[in-house]
């Protein structure tokens, strides 16, 4: 009845113990399997391709010379999809042979569809991710930038109002750097600033701590859960690690970089806001240069 059949690409083994194996190595669309051979029961190989990953979701006709409900029920139950007596009508065979291929080959292709869409999916959303680390980094110096400033100090608020922890800030400004600019040039500028960020961010010893490019030649550092007292000595130590560099710099006080450094710290509370922290850090950080600059005000 199948062979001759352009449509269909016919394989047949009579040893069952030979038809799991051949079915593992042709991977069909289709497979027709008597129920009743010898020295073998058919419902037990059946159980042998359900077993196997690769062969579990492919149709399963059974054919049997009975036409007996029991044994079509044990037939669907072990994972056969179809069954038919012997000897079916040729036109009825060809016909369940070819709609059960068929879909078959479409569940593949959808599966194959939904695995690239998933694939497509994930990279985009690897995409997304680099694009928004991207996004919340400077250029320049590597570290955060404001918008990530901006962000990470809002969760911070948010997070020491519920857990009713301190949050520090330091504002940190590279003193006369424009003089600095003025004498060694932008691209020295640039390196500078690059230092200076390597600077702050070898002092942070946890994850959630932040240190970003407040604009220009300022650096701010959020310290999420942290008293004004730690939050000062980190200040110092910053500014210390920085003179230390001994970065050549005519138009400072010492002759080499330094910087002023501006410290507040709050409790979160609904009377406070984040930008009450900001200012003042930033009343800290004026008084910082008021007081001649290399030094740590707190505000």
């Amino acid at each position: 009845m199948l062979i001759g059949q352009p449509d269909i690409e016919f394989y047949f083994v009579t040893d069952p113990a030979k038809a799991y194996s051949a079915a593992s190595e042709l991977r069909p669309t289709v497979i027709l399997q008597d129920l009743v051979m010898p020295g073998s029961d058919g419902f037990d190989v059946i159980r042998q391709y359900r077993a196997d990953a690769s062969l579990r979701a492919v149709p399963i006709i059974v054919l049997s010379a009975k036409e007996d409900p029991k044994m079509k029920a044990h037939g669907f139950a072990v994972g056969a999809n179809d069954y038919l007596v012997k000897l079916p009508d040729p036109v009825e065979l060809l016909a369940r042979i070819r709609y059960h291929s068929a879909a078959y080959i479409s569940r593949l292709e959808r599966d194959e569809a939904f695995r690239f869409l998933r694939e497509s999916q994930q990279k985009l959303a690897d995409a997304n991710l680099e694009l928004q680390k991207l996004a919340a980094l400077d250029s320049l110096t590597g570290i955060g930038n404001r918008r990530a400033f901006d962000d990470t100090l809002q969760n911070e608020w948010q997070r020491g109002q519920r857990t009713k922890t301190p949050l520090s800030m330091l504002l940190c400004d590279v003193d006369h750097f424009k003089l600095y600019n003025d004498e060694y040039g932008h691209q020295a500028g640039d390196l500078c600033l690059k230092k200076v960020a390597a600077v702050l961010t070898e002092q942070l010893k946890r994850p959630a701590d932040l240190v970003a490019r407040y604009g220009g030649e300022e650096f701010a550092v959020v310290l999420p859960e942290t008293g004004l007292s730690g939050a000062l000595k980190l200040a110092d130590a910053c500014r210390e690690k920085l003179a230390a560099l001994a970065i050549e710099h005519s138009g400072a006080n010492i002759g080499v970089v330094t910087m002023s450094v501006g410290v507040a710290s709050l409790v979160p509370a609904p009377e406070f806001s984040a930008e009450d922290l900001i200012n003042r850090a930033d009343k800290a950080l004026y008084a910082a240069k008021a007081a001649g600059r290399n030094c740590v005000q707190q505000g």
